[in-house]
């Protein structure tokens, strides 16, 4: 970079921000964003904010939900090995499903990408993902943020967070209050770690050494890292019809605290979810990190999705019907557990043959 003297003009891009680079990059991201359209959605990307109509969009009387949320140390993953694809995926994905357990549909999307310099390409790639998670969850990206800020990020790095709008009719919404002693806990597979629990992750691989470029010693088939950096499910077109049809009294993403503190937050008091972890095999992957670590069972419970993204509390007589649907709908779904009578919390139990354990135990949160 020039240093000016003393009576030298001084330039934006002498201070290290290119408006040109940042012209470019919302050229390059414009034909993305459009290919999220729906109806609601009409606003072109270089406006000061982008319109939705509600109504376009079918609803008479709704609510609207709002969600924001970020991808965590998983983008640091992302940074060190040129995995920029699918972390945008995440970025949307994290919004969405805390959406879709309000009964809410997601409507519209927008991102804040800030990096101390546009690197070619990798701001687009990020955002081709972002664009992806929005097709996949039916929700346009209307638009967004992307800061140039020198000194602010070291070489390279980058940050994303998301913002996200849905709406329900009102009275529809989904707030758990619906649940009772003897609903069924449906359990959907995650597609991995999702975005929750990287720290440790990263801890783990820092202080085992870890090769992530080789093959995974559980799955020779694919990368260690690129089975860590699996994008977040998106269950929004899977549950979206079952919300709207009344089948579902509650859901809780399982997300930052695992199944022993995500599962309280949608119960009312008097319930109490109890999770039998002998019900689903669990993911080689997270076998590995448990065995890596020496973590214990309900210290897993408590940091990891466990296999399990997202929880379902449905009547029993409708639960086959649910689990079907969702099975038709591509989804892996398993019976994992019951509401009881008791205080408002989870209680995680296997046997000494469950998540590697010495003998039979249990973890117990109350909310």
């Amino acid at each position: 970079m020039n240093t000016p003297g003393r009576n030298s003009p001084y330039t934006y891009a002498e201070a290290g921000v290119s408006i040109d680079a940042g012209n470019a990059l919302v050229r390059a991201i414009a034909p993305l964003a459009k290919a999220t359209a729906r109806p609601g959605a009409t606003s072109e990307l270089g406006g000061f904010g982008g319109f939705f109509d509600p109504k376009a969009a079918g609803y008479s009387d709704p609510l609207l939900v709002a969600a924001n949320d970020g991808v965590g140390t998983k983008l640091k993953l992302a940074i060190e090995h040129d995995r920029h694809d699918t972390v945008g995926i995440d970025l949307v994905a994290m919004c969405v499903n805390d959406l879709i357990v309000q009964g809410a549909e997601p409507l519209f999307f927008l991102d804040y990408f800030a990096t101390g310099k546009l690197e070619n390409g990798i701001a687009e790639r990020v955002i081709a993902g972002i664009a992806d998670g929005c097709k996949q969850a039916g929700c346009a990206l209307i638009g967004g943020e992307t800061a140039e800020m020198p000194g602010m990020y070291a070489a390279g790095d980058y940050d994303l967070a998301g913002f996200c709008v849905g709406a329900v009719e009102r009275g529809e919404q989904l707030t758990g209050d619906k649940v009772a002693p003897g609903h069924v806990l449906l359990g959907i597979a995650s597609s991995g770690v999702h975005s929750n629990g990287f720290s440790l992750v990263r801890r783990l691989a820092a202080d085992k050494g870890w090769r992530l470029d080789r093959p995974a010693l559980f799955d020779p088939e694919t990368l260690l890292i690129d089975a860590l950096i699996a994008p977040t499910r998106i269950y929004v077109a899977a549950l979206l019809p079952l919300v709207r049809a009344g089948k579902i009294d509650a859901l809780a993403h399982i997300t930052g605290g695992g199944l022993l503190e995500n599962i309280p937050r949608v119960l009312p008091e008097g319930a109490h979810a109890v999770i039998d972890a002998d019900a689903w095999e669990q993911p080689r992957l997270m076998a590995f990190l448990q065995a890596q670590g020496a973590i214990e069972p309900g210290e897993m419970a408590r940091t990891f999705n466990c296999g399990t993204g997202m929880v379902l509390a449905v009547t029993p007589e409708l639960a086959r019907e649910v689990a079907a649907d969702l099975e038709a709908n591509g989804e892996t779904v398993t019976r994992i557990g019951e509401v009881i009578e008791g205080p408002r919390g989870c209680t995680v139990r296997g046997s000494a043959d469950a998540w590697s354990a010495r003998e039979a135990w249990e973890a117990r949160h109350l909310a």
